[in-house]
């Protein structure tokens, strides 16, 4: 699943902006400045509410040691350079264009509240269009020898092993590993896409209730059949749609789900048309792509923009929109080789930037998990449990990086490591004027509370080779955490069949076959016990932990996601 998000934000028509009918047709070069301009219109700047629970968090964490020293590094907002200029679209992009703008007036002359909304879609596929075709016209080229980076992130970068598409048989969103439902009570619920969407809904409600926590027929069910949605709906059908059931139950949500559909739905078009022709031999798609740093991180807030609902209100807030860049950052680190192999373009590691620049997005990715384990994070937004329920959901459904791809031999050292000691962060700045990532010794609980040391002993008993590790890692938990008060029994159970089974393999000779066997038994608990998290009263708790141990605890596992080694492009595409 790539993680998403509904966008809207300030309930005005952006067509100003391009001093032009909104549909007016851009060529590519000029669609990346106007979406660049429009987000950089509708972002409000980080709220004092939000500053006010970061200052807390970190006045917490230095009264658990004396004031140390630590190094900085500063990563640019992902905004400022200008993206990078694209060929102008095939007849048959343009084509494509056409028919999307045509649904688009329908949906913008019926619900003129979401014409930011369809803005965004419309720049953003003529954006996609460009980039694709430009890939297809690049001359081959050797790789680049990148000058060597001596920073303490680069000689972290793994080693990363080939693969090739029998590899990703898993990567389906209506198959394996979720076999069975997530909610035994929700028959629409047994698939891997809308898993992670239920649990950031739910953990997000649980105090605010927007009633989007069960309201699937709006956006869920239309979503899920993006597939389809570029065969069905055409602009008679959806005037139908609108002046019928959807006119009747309006909501601005469901505007936008017609308007994620159909931008999905694009995305996919576009996405197998080039691949078919790489197949067919008409064109030769390289492993690289032409996207820059600012270009990537447009492209991807709209693949965010239509997933994770938010309150108009919080929608262009800055701390929310780097929580979506971060979480689709995740995504794509989990998914880089699968991408790879298969040719999508938006992939984040397969952008034409630096190392170091990918380094210091994961490097944001981890520290953003860690500050979505302090209960500081959660008060001034309501989406706020994106980021740990991302990771978890990703450890829960065996598509976690080190589950299918990651176990290397040997584990590294804990003594002086940058990523352990990578502060927490909601890198608030990533989009705009940047962010300061600061690496110092991290804190630790002095003691264990009762139930996480219950969760110790288990280990000590049944894996004393891991539980000094384990141990030294729910200290750390706690520190950022305080006390936990989760589900002993369901959590132990998740974390012994993959964190513990991860360390302990690890710690034996590599071997492919035992990471295929973590992942997919990863599933397998996925399915007995993702219902635990939705547990109104220990459910945010667990989700907390499990987020901790997937995404930051040493060593590391989602780090491992950061190696990358092109192979052939096979020119197929999976589902998810």
């Amino acid at each position: 699943m790539k993680s998403r998000v509904v966008g809207g934000g300030p309930e005005t028509s952006t067509g100003s902006l391009l001093q032009a009918q909104p549909s007016a047709r851009l060529q590519p070069a000029e669609a990346g400045n106007a979406l660049g301009h429009l987000f950089a219109q509708h972002i409000n700047g980080c709220t004092d509410e939000y500053r006010d629970s970061q200052n807390a968090a970190q006045q917490r964490l230095d009264a658990l040691q004396s004031p140390r020293s630590g190094t900085t590094l500063h990563v640019k907002g992902a905004l400022n350079p200008a993206p990078r200029a694209f060929a102008p679209p095939d007849e048959e992009g343009n084509a494509r264009l056409r028919r999307l703008d045509a649904s688009l007036r329908v949906i913008e002359a019926a619900f003129p509240q979401v014409s930011t909304d369809i803005e965004v879609c419309r720049l953003t596929c003529t954006m996609l269009e460009g980039a694709w075709r430009s890939r297809a016209l690049t001359p081959a080229r050797e790789e680049e020898q990148e000058t060597v980076c001596a920073c303490s992130l680069c000689r972290r970068l793994p080693k990363p092993p080939a693969r090739t598409l029998a590899d990703y048989g898993w990567r389906q969103s209506a198959g394996r590993p979720l076999t069975v439902k997530t909610w035994p009570y929700h028959r629409e619920l047994d698939s891997v896409l809308t898993g992670g969407w239920v649990l950031a809904r739910q953990m997000n409600d649980l105090e605010r209730d927007l009633g989007y926590r069960h309201r699937f027929e709006d956006d869920i069910l239309l979503f899920h059949e993006y597939k389809r949605v570029i065969d069905t709906i055409d602009t008679t059908h959806l005037t139908q749609l609108i002046e019928g059931r959807l006119a009747e139950s309006f909501s601005t949500n469901t505007a936008r789900a017609l308007v994620c559909g159909l931008y999905a739905a694009h995305k996919r078009s576009v996405d197998e048309s080039w691949l078919q022709q790489h197949q067919a031999g008409s064109v030769v798609l390289p492993q690289t792509n032409p996207l820059s740093q600012s270009t990537y991180s447009l492209l991807q807030m709209m693949d965010c923009l239509f997933w994770h609902v938010s309150p108009d209100t919080e929608l262009w807030q800055e701390e929310h929109l780097a929580s979506l860049l971060l979480c689709r950052v995740i995504d794509d680190m989990v998914d880089v080789r699968a991408d790879a192999l298969t040719g999508e373009i938006s992939n984040f590691w397969l952008a034409d930037m630096p190392a170091h620049t990918k380094a210091l997005y994961a490097a944001c990715a981890i520290a953003s998990v860690k500050y979505g384990c302090m209960p500081e994070a959660h008060s001034p937004m309501w989406n706020t449990w994106l980021m740990p329920s991302t990771i978890v959901w990703l450890g829960l459904t065996g598509r976690h990086a080190l589950w299918f791809d990651g176990i290397t031999p040997g584990l590294p050292p804990t003594q002086d490591c940058p990523l352990c000691d990578l502060q927490p962060n909601a890198c608030t700045g990533i989009l705009t004027h940047g962010t300061t990532l600061t690496i110092a010794p991290r804190p630790t609980a002095p003691a264990l509370s009762a139930r996480t040391a219950e969760l110790s002993a288990r280990c000590r008993a049944q894996y004393p080779e891991t539980w000094a590790l384990f141990d030294a890692e729910l200290h750390a938990f706690e520190a950022l955490h305080g006390p936990w008060h989760g589900n002993t029994d369901s959590t132990w159970e998740i974390l012994r069949r993959t964190y513990i089974a991860a360390v302990e393999a690890s710690s034996a000779a590599p071997s492919t076959a035992r990471a295929r066997e973590v992942q997919q038994d990863s599933g397998a608990v996925g399915s007995e016990f993702f219902h635990a998290l939705h547990d109104p009263r220990t459910g945010r708790e667990d989700a907390a932990l499990l987020a901790y141990m997937f995404g930051c605890a040493h060593p590391h596992f989602l780090w491992n996601a950061t190696g990358y080694r092109p192979t052939d492009l096979a020119g197929d595409w999976l589902d998810g």
